[in-house]
């Protein structure tokens, strides 16, 4: 089994990562066979995505959607496409995922996804292109907003959620928000990360 571990902030050993690395633990700790890999966004070269169309224009049959940009993301998709189970980690940014995160979810959407999910009036929407089940955890993080107001501030760990189920056909199986991480401090948190770990055995 292969873990991916994507960590959408601009600060290595802080909050976010920490608690990246602990779930990390705890999914070797269910698996010791698990092979791991992590990834900092902010060390790659990510570029914003053209809106050229070309990944959701390629052949649905393929397996991956052939994007326009030659980057980082390259890799990044191989890694993807060999993970089983993904850990993703992100502060939360003015709501929303930081613009690392966002921009790498912009890049995975239709590389990974076909326009073939049809709702009750909607055809085109993302459909994934494999049929390789995966596994999935979101972390997200703030320095300054408590757990009770975070319906109110998170949105984004279900644009998280919803793009891997569409785009990697990834069911997410557990969620952390760790709020107002300034005063409670990280510690706070570690229990539950790594708990959030074992369930992607």
């Amino acid at each position: 089994m292969k873990l991916l571990a994507i960590i959408g902030s601009p600060r290595k050993g802080k909050a976010t990562d920490t608690l990246v690395s602990k779930a990390i633990e705890g999914a070797i700790k269910q698996s010791p066979d698990i092979e791991v890999k992590k990834i900092y966004l902010s060390d790659h070269e990510i570029a914003y995505c053209k809106d050229c169309l070309a990944c959701w224009r390629t052949n649905p049959g393929s397996m991956l959607g052939k994007c326009a940009i030659r980057d980082d993301m390259d890799e990044i998709n191989q890694d993807i496409t060999n993970s089983d189970s993904l850990i993703l980690g992100t502060p939360i940014h003015m709501g929303y995922a930081t613009a690392l995160m966002m921009t790498f979810l912009e890049r995975i959407c239709w590389t990974f996804a076909k326009p073939e999910k049809s709702y009750v009036l909607i055809k085109g929407c993302p459909e994934p292109r494999s049929d390789k089940k995966r596994k999935a955890v979101i972390i997200a993080t703030s320095g300054m907003i408590p757990p009770r107001y975070k319906k109110l501030c998170n949105w984004a760990t279900p644009q998280i959620k919803g793009v891997i189920k569409d785009s990697l056909n990834a069911k997410t199986v557990g969620e952390l928000y760790a709020g107002d991480v300034w005063h409670r401090e990280v510690e706070y948190y570690l229990d539950k990360a790594f708990q959030l770990g074992q369930k992607l055995k």
